[in-house]
């Protein structure tokens, strides 16, 4: 696409209709997302590797008060997209919170809003990259190949595929969460099984006496319940996608509300139900950072190659994770782009109209993710997670916060709600801000690489201020254009 080409369509952003304000980076999609697409999506950013991955370790640390740590974050995580939902249905868009934060915040507001979730979704890639090399050396076949290239590799197969298109993009995610819950469900029935049965796992009896005789629910006290929360709201972190995907569907106040509400019951099912499936299927400190708590039970009951079926479903999980993180910051990049806050050439489209431009700048971050893998292999997870929370942490403020300003917009009767609306506003923002705030203080609390990555923040605010200088010229004649035609 031309620059002449972006400019023109640069120039719609501000039009006004009375379904409210347009974003010029809407223009050009394919709406090729069907209801089944967008619902699986929604299951998809419900499941993936902080709960694949991260609840052996999270299992070890807190025990099974990891339950509750994960029904918690749930609510929230919940109330954030639902808040999303409604403003999708005021008016839908592909650069989602992006575009709501230019309309009710201003450009700085988007700006920091596009460019905080650019930092969640790179982290987030590199984690998932990381996953996908720790899953591939559970096979003996492959623990010789280094880590680093095997992460190499997983970016280049997902980065191909999701160039292709919009479409090809939505069936591979229909898959992969059909192979996540699928996988989920025949866990928790042979689980279940296990526990009528009172089956030994490893030399344990299956049974809540699993749970009471070895320290209760907090075994550890509350403490560690609570500083494992900024862990435990990164395995929510792809819930918002679903908003994103709805720019790309027909229509998406029909599909939408369906989706959005069936991630409540699915947290508690999946999350809930599968930590304290774990919890009475062995002790909890029979868990680790370093190995799936459902790799860990399978490889102990006997059933061949369980365990290498269900690390091959987690490798999907990481699969997906990245998938969608290319896809949805490629539309947000793109919104940014159409008002002068990210480079030209990530507005770009491709003939298949996928904004490869964002996913291509993406990619090329997370090859460092790679470069990490090489250096410290032992702690990259852990490294990125932090830095990917902090970017969760503001996204998810950025939505509340645009919700609670587009409230008081129809408290004044400047515009409308539509029907499907996030409940009990406007004290539901308040509280959510709140517990953002309040996991924002524990990561400090925790110490180590969680303190540093606080401690880091300024860093951040300062590399934000510094690219706002370099871009608002570029904003302010991008603006001004709109307004001379």
């Amino acid at each position: 696409m031309s620059e002449q080409s972006l400019q023109e369509e640069s120039d719609q952003a501000d039009i006004r209709t009375s379904s409210g304000h347009i974003d010029a980076g809407d223009a050009g999609y394919s709406k090729s997302l069907k209801s089944r697409h967008v619902n699986m999506i929604a299951i998809g950013g419900a499941i993936g590797t902080g709960l694949f991955l991260g609840a052996g370790g999270r299992l070890a640390d807190a025990g099974p008060s990891l339950f509750i740590a994960y029904a918690v974050c749930g609510v929230f995580a919940f109330l954030v997209v639902r808040a999303l939902g409604e403003l999708v249905l005021y008016r839908p868009s592909s650069g989602a919170f992006v575009s709501y934060a230019r309309e009710f915040l201003g450009e700085k507001g988007a700006y920091t809003a596009g460019w905080m979730y650019f930092l969640n979704w790179v982290t987030t890639g590199i984690a998932d990259i990381t996953a996908v090399a720790t899953y591939t050396h559970y096979w003996g076949l492959f623990s010789d190949i280094p880590q680093w290239v095997i992460a190499l590799v997983a970016l280049a197969v997902v980065l191909t595929v999701n160039l292709i298109s919009v479409k090809i993009f939505g069936e591979m995610e229909f898959w992969f969460a059909i192979i996540k819950v699928s996988a989920l469900v025949i866990f928790m029935a042979i689980a279940i099984f296990l526990l009528v049965t009172r089956h030994p796992v490893d030399g344990a009896t299956p049974g809540p006496s699993l749970i009471t005789d070895h320290g209760g629910v907090f075994p550890n006290g509350v403490l560690p319940m609570l500083l494992i929360i900024q862990g435990v709201v990164f395995a929510y972190a792809s819930v918002e996608l679903v908003g994103v995907a709805a720019g790309e569907t027909e229509n998406p106040e029909k599909i939408l509300p369906k989706a959005i509400n069936s991630i409540m019951w699915r947290v508690g099912l999946f999350y809930v139900g599968s930590v304290v499936l774990l919890s009475m299927l062995l002790p909890w400190n029979r868990y680790s950072a370093g190995q799936s708590p459902f790799v860990t039970v399978l490889s102990h009951i006997g059933v061949p190659a369980a365990g290498a079926v269900m690390n091959l479903v987690v490798l999907t999980a990481a699969m997906s994770s990245l998938n969608s993180g290319l896809y949805s910051t490629g539309r947000i990049l793109r919104s940014m782009a159409m008002s002068g806050s990210a480079p030209k050439f990530t507005g770009v489209m491709s003939r298949t109209q996928v904004p490869y431009g964002g996913i291509l700048l993406t990619s090329g971050i997370c090859v460092l993710g790679v470069g990490l893998n090489f250096v410290v292999p032992a702690d990259a997870f852990e490294i990125v997670l932090n830095f990917a929370a902090i970017g969760i942490l503001s996204t998810w403020g950025m939505i509340m916060l645009c919700h609670l300003l587009f409230w008081r917009k129809t408290q004044t009767g400047e515009l409308s709600r539509p029907s499907y609306r996030l409940p009990g506003s406007p004290w539901t923002e308040i509280v959510t801000l709140g517990f953002l705030l309040s996991v924002f203080v524990l990561m400090y609390a925790d110490g180590g690489a969680s303190r540093t990555t606080v401690l880091c923040v300024p860093l951040i605010v300062a590399a934000l201020v510094a690219g706002w200088y370099g871009v608002r010229g570029r904003v302010a004649r991008t603006k001004s254009s709109k307004v001379n035609v």
